[in-house]
């Protein structure tokens, strides 16, 4: 290939990519809500009703802004999507106001909920998840990817924003955590560093397919294990050790662990 055969492969690359607002614009307007919620991580205090409320005209402006500048919305939707948005914002605060109680029960080095917002990149992840996933449910394309991947940059935890995760998620330390698209997990769910919630087959084919397994409620996955497979069910209460690999379905209350033989050990507890 010859430069200006080079030069004329990029230009009409410029000429056809879709425009879409940088990584930059679009964790800046996320990490300013974040700002609003969470005054622990702002030098400015807002002291007024007015205040408030105008900064949150302001973000919503911003989030139009952004919605208008990726140019795939259809103009009259760019309203009713972030009057959604924002409709939902006490439900979103109410959950990241359970995940904090979360970290501040499962950790023993946890103090305060301020120190949680502040310095947890588990916190940080989940708050990015559960505005991208709001954003993912009103068919928002690409900001709700990018802001995913920006956390993941950031906490090196990769939460994708399709997925389903119900309320006190608590993930502690967090580098190396992956949940896939359509993973489900329920409820005061813990999960530590390194640990895979995936796919078996990586096959295009199984685009909009469950491919990513369910995890029950009052779970706890300890670091490096991986659970693969859509039809894979982890069940109520169930324990799964450090580097366990699974790829099949255990009953409510189960243990599951390497023994000192390195041989995985399964028991299980039949609740009332």
């Amino acid at each position: 290939m010859t430069n200006n055969s080079f030069i004329a492969l990029l230009l009409e690359k410029h000429h056809q990519t879709q425009e879409v607002p940088t990584t930059r614009m679009i964790s800046h307007w996320a990490y300013s809500l974040l700002e609003v919620l969470f005054p622990e991580v702002s030098e400015k205090r807002l002291t007024t009703h007015d205040e408030l409320v105008n900064e949150l005209n302001k973000l919503k402006l911003e989030l139009k802004t952004l919605l208008i500048n990726t140019k795939t919305c259809e103009i009259t939707q760019h309203d009713k999507i972030v009057t959604s948005f924002f409709d939902s914002l006490p439900k979103i605060y109410g959950c990241l106001t359970k995940d904090i109680d979360a970290a501040i029960d499962g950790d023993p080095a946890a103090t305060c909920s301020y120190e949680i917002v502040r310095s947890y990149p588990g916190f940080m992840a989940i708050y990015i998840y559960r505005i991208a996933h709001c954003l993912h449910t009103l068919d928002v394309p690409f900001i709700p990817r990018i802001l995913s991947e920006y956390a993941h940059s950031k906490t090196g935890i990769d939460i994708h924003p399709a997925a389903i995760i119900g309320y006190s998620f608590f993930i502690d330390h967090g580098t190396g955590v992956v949940i896939g698209e359509t993973a489900v997990i329920g409820d005061n769910v813990k999960i530590y560093q390194g640990v895979t919630i995936g796919a078996l087959s990586i096959s295009k084919k199984m685009a909009g397919i469950k491919r990513h397994p369910t995890i029950g409620n009052n779970v706890i996955i300890y670091s490096g294990a991986t659970i693969l497979g859509g039809e894979t069910v982890i069940g109520h209460g169930s324990v799964i050790g450090g580097n366990v690999w699974l790829t099949q379905s255990c009953p409510p209350g189960t243990k599951i662990y390497h023994n000192a033989d390195n041989k995985i050990i399964e028991s299980v507890w039949v609740g009332k």
